[in-house]
């Protein structure tokens, strides 16, 4: 039954995709997500010439012309490396605060008779996402010295880890406009095997570039059906 309710809702997700509150969504999250990445570079480099990183290595290696700009060219290299392995988990936290929009475009098309819900207070949706970006990126990075002692078994802890928190940040989200949070957390323990499963169908296309973009809408998307599905509307 966990299968099935999740990918049917799923390709209701999907079928929706070309809404316009869905791309209005994405870009501004994505638009977010370089900004903030950018504005990390830049103090980065701040943080070098602060502690006069070229200075020091001249100290030690003696006097080289070049050496300012090779730095300067090193830290964009290592930023641009970070960046490809942050960009989805802060697009998906940026996203995040956004997703509200998304769950009622979802609702409007396909549970009309519900009634209206209040919009989430900005400060409570910065707040869950800050938690979520934390709680996300400290996972994965912990990840990284497991994905060395088991390398068969990376993909697979990576898609189990991605796919439990992804499911328990989208569900969450979709029922706590509905039910309260005490009310969805209620819920996500009730379901949590269903949740996880229809997180890592989410996780797993995380792995693909551009395509990783869209999972926060998909999410969110995917998870609102979920909920209304497992509540019994």
């Amino acid at each position: 039954m966990g299968l099935a309710i999740t990918i049917t809702s799923f390709f209701k997700a999907l079928g929706q995709i070309g809404d316009p509150r869905f791309r209005k969504v994405l870009v501004t999250g994505v638009g977010l997500t370089f900004v903030l990445l950018i504005a990390a570079y830049a103090a980065f480099l701040a943080f070098l010439n602060w502690i006069g990183a070229a200075q020091t290595v001249q100290e030690l290696i003696g006097e080289v012309s070049w050496l300012p700009d090779l730095i300067t060219w090193t830290s964009f290299f290592v930023m641009l490396a970070l960046s490809v392995f942050l960009m989805v988990p802060v697009a998906s936290a940026i996203t995040s605060m956004f997703l509200d929009e998304v769950a009622q475009a979802v609702e409007d098309r396909h549970y009309p008779d519900l009634p209206p819900v209040p919009s989430v207070p900005f400060g409570d949706a910065l707040r869950d996402t800050v938690n979520f970006l934390g709680v996300l990126i400290a996972a994965n990075l912990l990840a990284l010295v497991i994905y060395a002692f088991f390398p068969p078994m990376a993909l697979f802890i990576f898609w189990g880890l991605n796919g439990f928190l992804l499911g328990r940040e989208y569900f969450q989200l979709a029922a706590m406009r509905r039910v309260g949070r005490d009310g969805a957390k209620a819920l996500r323990r009730k379901h949590i095997g269903t949740i996880w499963l229809a997180g890592t169908l989410m996780a797993m296309p995380l792995s693909i570039p551009l395509i990783n973009l869209l999972i926060p809408i998909l999410g969110a998307a995917t998870f609102t059906h979920l909920f209304h599905k497992l509540e019994g509307r």
